[in-house]
């Protein structure tokens, strides 16, 4: 009796938990919050690829007020960096002003899709940037057929499907981590 009850009681869990599945299927940030004047361990996640098709180019577009941006070196892949002019010259950690850096980063390589992987980048998050606000990652998830546009950003009205990788910026009192 006390075991038919366990499994009722985990199968009604798994219900309740089964919803909330698909959104740990998007490309997300591991960790995703971090304060403005410090560097971040950008590290995206890729669960899958398109529809049982193999990932083979992650794109990932830099916000604007990220700046010092270096993509982690993996083996197999290659790696491109876009750089491009900022809309307005950041501070660096050492008070350089910098009017240029990496845009984007793009990864070309071939991954499973019954494989999971990491990507990634360390980068400086300006110290203009406020705390309270949110960078949102746009993420291109090319695959041998098909891709996901990662790029939705969620509105108070809407959840997008698709939804960018988001960064929360908190105060740097709030306890994170440099």
């Amino acid at each position: 009796m006390f075991s038919l009850r366990l499994s009722a009681c985990a199968l009604a869990a798994a219900g309740v938990l089964l919803p909330a599945l698909p959104a740990a299927a998007h490309v997300t940030l591991e960790q995703r919050q971090a304060s403005p004047g410090t560097f971040y361990k950008a590290v995206f996640s890729v669960p899958h690829g398109c529809s049982e098709s193999a990932t083979v180019r992650l794109r990932v577009t830099i916000p604007n007020g990220v700046i010092l941006v270096k993509p982690m070196v993996k083996p197999g892949w290659k790696i491109e960096t876009v750089r491009g002019s900022y809309p307005k010259p950041f501070s660096s950690l050492r008070g350089a002003k910098m009017t240029e850096g990496v845009k984007e980063v793009v990864w070309s390589g071939l991954l499973p899709d019954s494989f999971y992987d990491e990507f990634v980048l360390t980068m400086f998050l300006s110290s203009d940037l406020a705390a309270g606000g949110i960078l949102y990652f746009p993420v291109i998830q090319t695959c041998e057929k098909g891709e996901h546009r990662w790029i939705e950003i969620p509105t108070s009205s809407e959840r997008p499907s698709e939804p960018a990788p988001a960064l929360k910026l908190v105060p740097l009192n709030e306890g994170t981590r440099s």
